[in-house]
């Protein structure tokens, strides 16, 4: 790990506020929002600092994209999640907040076959893990999470700052995590 994990969220008074969001692929958000997923893989995108992820927050709000996803790269049985999740996709210009995770523990795996092992804990295809662990230097960050359903979705406008290939989103303004209620799995 490249350095400690630091709260994501402000308390207020008896609940949280969210500030900090995590970009990822649409379908991946409705697994983990469903439970059938508790680990976030994850290398870094072009627009991060030297283009390595860092596993720099311990919550976060689960940001769904929709530019990276494709069939191909999800498996047979995750499908109907991308169907969903397509089904969902906000307005243009919105972003819709519906869940945010805890993190439980993070590890860097640097050797394929130990990345390749997880297969049965996430929805990629082994040809999307492959491509991502070789993508630059090889390794892989896992993420194992904890994910919790907002009690209501927020959704916030698109700001031009959120755009581009990161991991990490500062919001203009925090989400209310009161009533958050934990996704079974």
């Amino acid at each position: 790990m490249n350095g400690p994990l630091c709260g994501a969220g402000q308390t207020t008074g008896t609940f949280e506020m969210l500030s900090i969001a995590f970009k990822e692929w649409a379908v991946i958000c409705e697994a983990l929002a469903e439970g059938r997923q508790a680990l976030i893989l994850r290398k870094g995108g072009i627009s991060e600092e030297n283009g390595e992820f860092r596993p720099e927050h311990a919550e976060f709000l689960l940001y769904p994209t929709y530019f990276h996803e494709h069939r191909a790269g999800i498996k047979p049985e995750f499908l109907p999640l991308l169907g969903r999740a397509e089904a969902a996709k906000p307005k243009a210009g919105t972003v819709r907040f519906t869940h945010f995770v805890k993190v439980e523990s993070v590890s860097h795996v640097t050797d394929l076959e130990s990345a390749l092992a997880l297969d049965p804990r996430h929805a990629w295809t082994p040809d999307v893990v492959k491509q991502r662990f070789n993508y630059r230097a090889p390794g892989l960050y896992v993420l194992s999470v904890r994910a919790f359903k907002l009690a209501r979705p927020a959704e916030v406008f698109e700001s031009p700052e959120y755009a581009g290939c990161k991991t990490w989103v500062q919001l203009d303004a925090p989400v209310s995590t009161e009533g958050a209620e934990p996704v079974a799995g």
